[in-house]
């Protein structure tokens, strides 16, 4: 598959907004075709607290979602192979690099770098901190090349720095994404759904970034901490997540909504539990346990 469909447009807002202002707020949904009795909401609240309470941070859910996206953002399951990945793919944000696509003008790869150095100081990749710093905002490459790809390779062979990416994926997306789908009472398919959409448009209240998708599926659809159904809701989340995919040419095919996470959801595979079987960008994939 072509580098287009790599790692596209990651966090491109995570520079500017701190994780903990992603989630102000509460939208305010629409009534359903049918409205539930306050016996119901509470019923219905609780029973999704308890379906969200062993979620997406149950080790094993955890590993399928890191598979999942990296069908998408690697044309492989096997995650764990891309802590060396980096290519500047073109989307004006500079390198892209690592598990979770951070790239040197988002701000994300130099809170990466410094925090693998506050860990081990003296690495092969503390030298170019300045550099970062630099061009944070801007796709130059300036200060990084000759070396900069060849020396990210080489750190990614050291277990330090696979475990500083880990902690910065879970910390900046991973982490709020599921704490804000529990809260919002989504089981581990809607909490997967979040998640791959603040990878992709990185935290933030912009309309586009996950913060905005958020407050406009809000809009049309209660959520199910508000006593809303699941299914009309994560549908709405999808579509405007589809919106949002499509203001922008680079995420104009929307396969990983349709043919991965809508399927699932069409499916009311709210546990995300396996067999999964899913397509993106055409090709097919599967995970039988």
């Amino acid at each position: 598959m072509s580098p287009v469909h790599r790692r596209i447009g990651l966090a491109a807002v995570a520079v500017t907004v701190p994780a903990a202002l992603v989630f102000t707020g509460v939208g305010v949904g629409q009534a359903s075709d049918h409205l539930p009795s306050s016996s119901d909401v509470r019923h219905t609240h609780s029973a999704h607290k308890a379906a969200a309470a062993s979620g997406l941070d149950d080790p094993a859910k955890k590993e399928i979602a890191m598979k999942l996206v990296s069908s998408a953002e690697n044309s492989s399951l096997d995650w764990r192979a891309q802590f060396k990945y980096i290519e500047d793919i073109g989307d004006g944000r500079g390198y892209t690099a690592g598990i979770i696509g951070f790239c040197s003008g988002t701000g994300d790869m130099l809170e990466l770098v410094e925090y693998y150095t506050q860990q081990k100081p003296g690495n092969v990749l503390a030298k170019y901190l300045p550099a970062l710093r630099d061009v944070d905002g801007t796709d130059s490459h300036d200060g990084l090349d000759p070396n900069f790809t060849k020396d990210w390779k080489k750190a990614a062979a050291d277990k330090a720095f696979q475990d500083a990416q880990e902690h910065e994926r879970d910390r900046v997306y991973f982490n709020p994404a599921v704490k804000q789908s529990k809260d919002d009472g989504v089981g581990a398919l809607g909490q997967f759904i979040y998640y791959d959409a603040i990878v992709m448009h990185g935290p933030g209240n912009s309309k586009y970034s996950f913060g905005g998708i958020r407050k406009t599926a809000l809009s049309k659809a209660k959520s199910p901490a508000q006593g809303g159904n699941e299914t009309t809701y994560l549908n709405a989340f999808l579509d405007a997540r589809k919106e949002a995919m499509k203001s922008e040419e680079a995420h104009s095919d929307t396969s990983r909504v349709d043919t991965e996470q809508r399927k699932f959801l069409n499916e009311k595979n709210f546990d995300l539990a396996p067999p999964l079987k899913w397509k993106v960008y055409g090709d097919p994939y599967e995970i039988n346990s």
